[in-house]
């Protein structure tokens, strides 16, 4: 069938691929293997779902409870990566912005990368430095709250778990860096007010940083034998759109106030100004599994369809344009896979995973999908044969993504693992021994 336009062909694609019929007798050694991983120590009493499929000749390999449902953890990232392939276009939406006579109006789009030290390139804070005029930030129309539904309320102080918002500041965390007989915080704000305090603890295995739960009050604790680097990320609370203001404010060292009402003109009379290549977010947010680029990013692809910052509004609308004949209806809440309430089956990911790789050249994919050695996969998987996304929560893992054969022969797969009670190195290396015998004997 030859594909003339992608995005229309989804719907046909998805009917196709849970149309075509499993060939088991073909694949008596990957049948043999599945049972040797799903009776092995780390799995043989957790709930586990497997599907591998041949997309060039839409033919099922193996299929095990891949229709039941899992808690998918970090593998919900490839749900959110297909949204802002989708939706978001070649590049991310930084702000909105309206130029008069005296003022600069600007409006977050929820961009992750302003002012995060892993860009160096910064054109929303250009925009901002160069301008003469008064800024005034205008509020957005947000649904979201500040964390995802069902996330972990003790997590708050945790890298992993960063605050949501319209306009992140330095990825909304507080770094915290100590070496020999320095000790420093950024953003600068924090280091003066209060807000900062270390001490001495010589009981300490390893340094320790807080934060106080209401409060952007952090502290460091460390003892003196410890010379080595330490460079610890804390989220702070990103409070209202005044004290946005007053963090730009800070950084810009000119005044920034909140606009008490809209300004006069049409929506549309605001420019959308981008910051970078989508790529260059897709891929950290996959490698090391970012929870807050892979939340942002379904905020982005919200703000620049519908004006609107709504999580909800945008998981809903990818699911009945571009995913209304997935086998099994998901519950996907969140963009990075931290809720408890995301329920996924496997055949959900190899059908999502095979449209990418209808859709997108696999050089691409590569690219954005961590490979052995590299990423979350960096301590697996040497010969780099698997591209895919891990996923890890107590009691869960995850692996699903593409598998090269030593044939060269491509196939998609999702392995999905919850309710074990070993560890997650063991449950990891079981899957590893199993796909690495599917590699080698196809």
């Amino acid at each position: 069938m030859k594909i003339k336009h992608p995005l229309k062909c989804t719907a046909l694609l998805c009917l196709t691929l849970f149309c075509a019929q499993p060939l088991w007798a073909q694949h008596s050694n990957l049948r043999k293997g599945a049972q040797e991983l799903l009776s092995s120590q780390p799995l043989n009493q957790a709930h586990v779902g497997i599907c591998i499929y041949d997309p060039a000749k839409q033919e099922y390999w193996y299929r095990y409870q891949d229709n039941k449902y899992f808690t998918p953890a970090s593998n919900t990232k490839i749900f959110t990566l297909f949204t802002g392939l989708q939706m978001l276009g070649d590049s991310l939406p930084a702000l909105k912005y309206l130029e008069t006579d005296s003022v600069l109006y600007v409006k977050g789009m929820g961009d992750p990368s302003f002012l995060h030290p892993d860009y160096i390139s910064q054109p929303a804070m250009d925009l901002l430095t160069r301008t003469d005029k008064r800024i005034v930030l205008v509020p957005g129309v947000i649904v979201n709250k500040r964390f995802g539904p069902g996330w972990s309320w003790s997590d708050y102080a945790d890298y992993y778990q960063p605050e949501l918002n319209e306009w992140p500041v330095y990825g909304n965390v507080a770094r915290i860096k100590h070496h020999r007989d320095t000790i420093s915080i950024t953003p600068p704000a924090f280091s003066y007010g209060g807000h900062f305090s270390w001490r001495v603890n010589d009981t300490l295995s390893e340094a320790l940083t807080e934060r106080d739960e209401r409060s952007n009050t952090f502290s460091l604790q460390y003892a003196k034998r410890d010379t080595a680097l330490l460079l610890a990320e804390v989220p702070y609370i990103t409070g209202t759109l005044q004290d946005l203001a007053q963090r730009l404010q800070d950084t810009l060292h000119k005044p920034v106030t909140v606009a008490e009402q809209m300004p006069a003109v049409n929506a549309k009379a605001f420019t959308t100004l981008y910051s970078r290549p989508v790529d260059s977010l897709f891929t950290p947010m996959m490698h090391r599994s970012d929870n807050f680029f892979a939340e942002q990013t379904l905020m982005m692809s919200s703000a620049r369809k519908w004006d609107t910052i709504s999580t909800p509004k945008v998981i809903d609308y990818v699911k009945q344009q571009y995913l209304q004949n997935l086998p099994d209806k998901p519950e996907w809440v969140d963009g990075s896979g931290l809720s408890r309430y995301n329920l996924f089956s496997p055949r959900d990911f190899v059908s999502v995973l095979t449209i990418m790789h209808k859709q997108y050249p696999e050089e691409r994919l590569w690219a954005i999908f961590p490979t052995g050695g590299k990423g979350t996969l960096r301590n697996y998987y040497k010969e780099q044969f698997v591209h895919a996304k891990t996923g890890t929560l107590s009691g869960c893992v995850a692996l699903s993504g593409y598998l090269v054969t030593k044939k060269g022969k491509t196939l998609v797969f999702s392995v999905l693992v919850n309710n074990h009670n070993g560890t997650s190195t063991a449950v990891r290396r079981a899957v590893e021994r199993f796909l690495t015998e599917v590699r080698n004997n196809n």
